[in-house]
């Protein structure tokens, strides 16, 4: 354990260090959940999108888990591209754990996608998101869980496949449905029965819906407990999955 934890510090360390030194990536990666919350929230604070909280604690949980599904699932491009350009065959060669290879890319993902989050909310606050610190805190705990299990086979799959052009088309196939029912953009309850049904086979369903709780200070009507333990699940079975098929594929 002492052995996994210093490499998987090291690994983490370099592409913290590299994430650094892209600035371009560190802006662009806030442009579009940035957009959905300065052109797409103000559409909605007019609306009654249900619950006793205002729009604005309905929508910004939306982006949040918006933005931890779309950026973890496409984080292993820059893996293949690694793969490519012989990265991974020298890593191969030094004692470095495999799963601290795959584990310390992963805690990268989270913490940038935490100090994303946190920008975000900033930026709600100034156009009227009002919401508890503690849910505020609740929330951002989900976003991690959720990079980590899709961060996770994000890697995973990204060792299996050879070029982004086979990476991104089973990644798109999958984040757009799991987006749509997921409720996201609004709240699933809106739309009609058999919609609402649907939804609930869908993980990332309980994502929404424990965040918009959270944001709104509701931590006793059973969505936080329920989301918690969907993520729980989510994150044991993405971590155990993505590490397997990670150093099955020689990594």
């Amino acid at each position: 354990m002492p052995h996994l934890v210093s490499d998987t510090a090291l690994i983490f360390g370099r592409y913290a260090r590299q994430t650094l030194r892209s600035k371009p990536a560190l802006i662009f990666g806030m442009v579009q959940p940035l957009l959905f919350l300065v052109f797409f929230g103000p559409l909605l604070t007019d609306l009654p999108l249900g619950g006793r909280a205002g729009s604005w604690q309905t929508i910004v949980p939306g982006i949040l888990v918006q933005l931890g599904l779309f950026s973890a699932s496409f984080t292993g491009i820059g893996l293949i591209l690694e793969r490519r350009t012989g990265v991974i065959e020298r890593m191969r060669v030094t004692p470095v754990s495999r799963l601290a290879l795959l584990m310390g890319r992963v805690l990268k993902d989270v913490v940038l996608l935490l100090t994303q989050s946190l920008a975000l909310v900033c930026v709600a606050v100034a156009l009227g998101l009002r919401a508890p610190v503690l849910g505020v805190a609740i929330g951002f705990v989900f976003v991690g869980v959720l990079t980590i299990s899709l961060a996770s086979l994000s890697y995973a799959l990204a060792m299996r496949v050879s070029s982004p052009q086979g990476f991104a088309p089973v990644i798109n196939s999958i984040t757009m449905p799991a987006m749509l029912l997921s409720g996201i953009l609004l709240p699933m309850s809106l739309g009609p029965r058999w919609l609402d049904i649907a939804s609930h086979f869908v993980p990332f369903r309980y994502f929404v819906d424990g965040v918009r709780a959270a944001f709104a200070g509701e931590y006793g009507d059973g969505k936080i407990a329920l989301a918690a333990l969907v993520a729980t699940a989510l994150a044991a079975v993405a971590v155990t999955l993505g590490a397997r098929l990670f150093q099955r594929a020689g990594a």
